[in-house]
C-alpha cells in the first residue's frame, strides 16, 4: 500500500473527527489522493457534535479512568496484542477499523506496527487519551490513525463494503442484547480474505467469579444465564464460543482461531498495579500458554475470537 492510501470515507451523518486531526492523519492522505474534502470528514478542529443515540455503547468501551494502568487491564492488552500479531504475521499495511477502540492501545499498536487504522468510540474522555498519546508518537505513526467519535452500531452504514482488511470488536457485544446484527453489519465491512476480531465474556467461566469471591448464590444464577453484571457495576452478557462459530458461520466470516484472555489473573484485585521486571515477563508468559492451551483457554474471562472471510 502506497502513500496515496485514503480512508474509507462515510456517506451519512454521526461521526466526527477529534479537534486538531484536519492537519495531518489520514484526511490529509484523502486530501491528497481525492483533492477534495469529503462530507463528513471534519478537518482543522471544526467538528459537527453527535446528537446521542439509544443503544450507545460508550459505558463499554475502554478502560474506565484510573484502571488502564492496572495488572488486570495490562494483562488484557497484552494477550490481545500478542494474539492479533499471531494473526496478522504476513500481513503489511492493512486497513484496520477498531469499533470502540477507548484509549486506543491496540489501535496505536497496530500504527506503530505499520497498518492504518481509522479508531471510533462514543466516548470523548477516552478519545482525548488516545489523542493525548499520540500527539507523542512520531509523524509516520499519526499519519496512519484517524479517531473519529461516533456509535458503531451505524458502522455498516458509514462505510462501503470490504473497506477494510481487519475489523476488531473489543469489549462490545457484552454490552449488546443481541451480537448478531453487530457482527453481520462488520462482516460487510471486511474485504475478501479480512478478519474479524472479537473480545467477549466467556460465558462458560461466568461462575467462577462469584464463586472466588464466595457469593455461591450468584455463581449457581451464573449457570443459567449469561447476564452479569461487570466490575464497574455495568448490566452486561457473555457469549458461548460454540455460539459465535455458528454466527460467524451464517456471516460468511467462519471461525479460524479462538483463545482465552485473563485465564490466571481474573481474580487479581482491581486495583492492584502492575508487576515489574522478570515477574512481569514470566506472569505474561503463563497467561499467554493458557489462552492457548485447553482447558484453561475454556475457563478464561474473555474469548478472543478471529474469523476470516
Amino acid at each position: 500500500m502506497d502513500s496515496g492510501w485514503a480512508p474509507p470515507l462515510w456517506d451519512g451523518p454521526g461521526l466526527y473527527a477529534l479537534p486538531g486531526q484536519g492537519g495531518g492523519g489520514h484526511d490529509r492522505l484523502a486530501q491528497d489522493r481525492l483533492g477534495q474534502e469529503r462530507d463528513g470528514y471534519e478537518r482543522h478542529g471544526h467538528e459537527r457534535r453527535l446528537p446521542s443515540r439509544s443503544g450507545s455503547f460508550a459505558g463499554g468501551t475502554g478502560p474506565a479512568p484510573g484502571r488502564s494502568g492496572t495488572l488486570r487491564n495490562l494483562v488484557r492488552q497484552e494477550m490481545v496484542a500478542r494474539q492479533l500479531a499471531e494473526q496478522l504475521t504476513g500481513r503489511t499495511a492493512q486497513r484496520v477499523l477498531d469499533i470502540g477502540c477507548g484509549q486506543g492501545t491496540q489501535a496505536l499498536r497496530l500504527a506503530r506496527a505499520g497498518h492504518y487504522v481509522t479508531g471510533i468510540d462514543s466516548d470523548a474522555a477516552a478519545l482525548g487519551a488516545a489523542q493525548e498519546t499520540l500527539a507523542g508518537e512520531p509523524d509516520t505513526v499519526r499519519e496512519r490513525i484517524q479517531l473519529l467519535i461516533g456509535d458503531g452500531h451505524q458502522c455498516g452504514r458509514w462505510f462501503g463494503a470490504r473497506s477494510f482488511d481487519v475489523v476488531l470488536c473489543h469489549g462490545v457485544l457484552m454490552y449488546l442484547p443481541d451480537p448478531d446484527p453487530m457482527i453481520a453489519s462488520l462482516a460487510r465491512l471486511l474485504a475478501p480474505g479480512g478478519l474479524l476480531s472479537l473480545v467477549v465474556r466467556n460465558r462458560d467461566a461466568l461462575a467462577l467469579r462469584p464463586a472466588a469471591a464466595g457469593d455461591w448464590r450468584a455463581a449457581l444464577e451464573a449457570f443459567e444465564s449469561d447476564r452479569y453484571y461487570n466490575r464497574l457495576g455495568l448490566a452486561a452478557r457473555a457469549d458461548r464460543i460454540g455460539d459465535l462459530a455458528v454466527t460467524l458461520s451464517e456471516v460468511s466470516v467462519p471461525l479460524r482461531h479462538w483463545y482465552g484472555v485473563r485465564v490466571l489473573t481474573e481474580s487479581t484485585p482491581d486495583d492492584a498495579p502492575p508487576v515489574d521486571g522478570r515477574q512481569l515477563a514470566q506472569l505474561l508468559e503463563a497467561e499467554e500458554r493458557a489462552g492457548r492451551t485447553d482447558p484453561y483457554r475454556q475457563v478464561a474471562a474473555l474469548l478472543h475470537v478471529i474469523g476470516m472471510k
